[in-house]
């Protein structure tokens, strides 16, 4: 009998370790429901950010379907799945001018949310419909504005021409852009930069903490000679790694950025309040004074929402000193937290998903990543109500602004660093046989250095608008077509008409325009990719 009862032992034993490799061991503690995608016609934008969990692993699907589901990132430790954060903002409606002709919105030069569905596409993934942010992608591309005129900060460039995109009937689209004055680097104001650096063990991976290194090393070779660096680390507390130092004495930096180990939890908050201690004391009265955040945005202890984080830092933001976040790695990635950090710090969001992305960043625009021309930048567009019967701004969800807080100095809006460009899309419909004008765009800041505002306008007339979509400028063919692209993926009503196959032809298309140019061959392939998983 004792020896039936040992067998029957053993067999049991066999029994549940092998249920449990398969995953049929019961559950002991309920799975978080998986985010679901708001029905077609609903506006609203969400109030909370969404925890996306993929499914387990042996059911995840390929790719994001239209008719729903997520894609299953990489699982972490003991194959549980990660979870992605992502704010879903909603969709802006058309508008008829007759019931509101003013369209009001803060200026946004982010682009994290491009390089996210990069990262996600080239993973073999579609990304979640809420990380799109159409804008975003839109912006990520050169526009191929002028210069602004001498002795000013800003210039305003519209044009506009038919979509490509609305069989039915027609609609147009306009672009609005908004291009800044270039600093030579010669030229650049000296910066006092404090990196805030994550190395929680969820960093512990080559494209974490391992790319934020080799990040960092790229913009140790850019600093002027009193530029100075310090860094902060954070993992379960924080800690000083280095003092303010000369950006002269190169090797004492890249000593310290090569020290950097993955240790402890995630304690941002503990991390960004020594950080702007330490941006006080290396503090330029008239120059740059930046906090870098880099990490995954996982914040598990401590203060781990973007607002409660921001309480203890507002007052450095007041002193002047800005805040940008950039982002490394994916999964258990909270996009949400990284960027609204960067939008109430006065700052931008960025996300780095490989070395041409940093040496981008660091290298090849190092002066608008650091130096800020426009402070609480804003638009407001006048659409003329006997000429456009109704209006949809593509994108900007999350930057509306109204639009009696426009000329309110105390207004929180966008910030613009040096050169860079900011553009807008709108969906209009013309009355039949209109003419004169369609709309006036009023821009307004607050210079950073005088502290006076400033406001400037450009009308745009139905005489300026392109009758046939391919013999418009080709940077706004390529902002139309990234734009239905970003529509499409977000789930957007306005795209469910629209394909995918159509987007890819007028980008294949258009490819042919943008010779040698990187970006522009990259996008053709992200789309083919997406076209795939669709």
């Amino acid at each position: 009998m004792n020896t039936l009862r040992k067998a029957f032992g053993f067999c049991a034993i066999f029994l549940l370790l092998f249920l449990a490799a398969c995953g049929g061991a019961p559950a002991t503690e309920e799975p978080m429901e998986a985010g679901t995608e708001s029905p077609p016609h609903d506006y609203a934008p969400a109030t909370e950010a969404a925890a996306v969990e993929a499914p387990p692993v042996e059911e995840q699907p390929a790719s994001i379907l239209p008719s729903g589901g997520y894609p299953a990132p990489t699982a972490g430790p003991n194959n549980e799945p990660y979870d992605m954060f992502f704010e879903d903002y909603g969709v802006n409606p058309s508008i008829d001018t007759e019931d509101d002709n003013l369209s009001t919105f803060a200026l946004d030069v982010d682009t994290g949310s491009y390089t996210v569905m990069r990262n996600y596409l080239n993973d073999g993934n579609l990304p979640p419909p809420e990380s799109v942010r159409v804008e975003e992608y839109v912006n990520y591309f050169e526009q191929g504005y002028p210069n602004p005129p001498p002795h000013q900060a800003f210039g305003i460039y519209i044009d506009g021409g038919p979509s490509p995109f609305t069989q039915t009937e027609r609609y147009d689209m306009v672009r609005i852009g908004i291009q800044g004055y270039d600093v030579p680097d010669e030229e650049r104001k000296d910066a006092a930069l404090t990196f805030v650096i994550d190395v929680s063990g969820s960093m512990d991976m080559d494209n974490r903490l391992g790319l934020v290194k080799q990040s960092l090393e790229m913009l140790v070779e850019q600093l002027h000679r009193d530029d100075t660096v310090s860094i902060v680390v954070y993992g379960s507390d924080a800690r000083v790694v280095l003092e303010p130092t000369r950006g002269s004495d190169a090797d004492r930096i890249l000593s310290a950025i090569y020290s950097l180990q993955p240790e402890g939890s995630t304690n941002a908050e503990a991390g960004l309040r020594l950080g702007y201690r330490m941006a006080m004391e290396a503090y330029k009265p008239d120059g740059i004074n930046r906090v870098i955040l880099c990490s995954d945005g996982v914040a598990n202890v401590g203060q781990t929402e973007a607002d409660a984080i921001l309480e203890q830092i507002d007052h450095y933001v007041a002193e002047g000193v800005t805040l940008t976040t950039i982002g490394f790695g994916m999964d258990n990635y909270n996009d949400t937290l990284m960027e609204q950090l960067a939008d109430n710090g006065n700052g931008f969001y960025a996300y780095v998903d490989d070395r041409s992305e940093a040496r981008k960043l660091f290298i090849d625009q190092i002066t608008g990543t650091l130096q800020t021309i426009a402070l609480d930048a804003k638009v407001q567009v006048e659409f003329n109500p006997e000429v456009v019967k109704n209006y949809r701004l593509v994108g900007y969800e999350n930057r509306a602004v109204d639009d009696d807080d426009f000329r309110d100095n105390e207004v929180d809006a966008g910030e613009i660093g040096a050169g860079h460009s900011v553009t807008a899309l709108y969906e209009i419909k013309l009355y039949p046989e209109a003419y004169g004008r369609i709309a006036t765009v009023f821009m307004r800041w607050e210079d950073p250095d005088t502290h006076q505002v400033v406001e400037i306008s450009q009308d745009f007339d139905v005489s300026q608008m392109a009758y046939d979509f391919r013999e418009t400028d080709p940077y706004f063919q390529r902002a139309v077509i990234v734009a239905e692209f970003a529509e499409i993926l977000k789930g957007s009503y306005w795209a469910e008409g629209s394909s995918l196959d159509h987007v890819y032809e007028e980008a294949r298309r258009l490819e042919d325009r943008f010779r040698r140019d990187d970006a522009m061959e990259e996008f053709v392939d992200l789309v083919e990719r997406a076209r795939r998983l669709w």
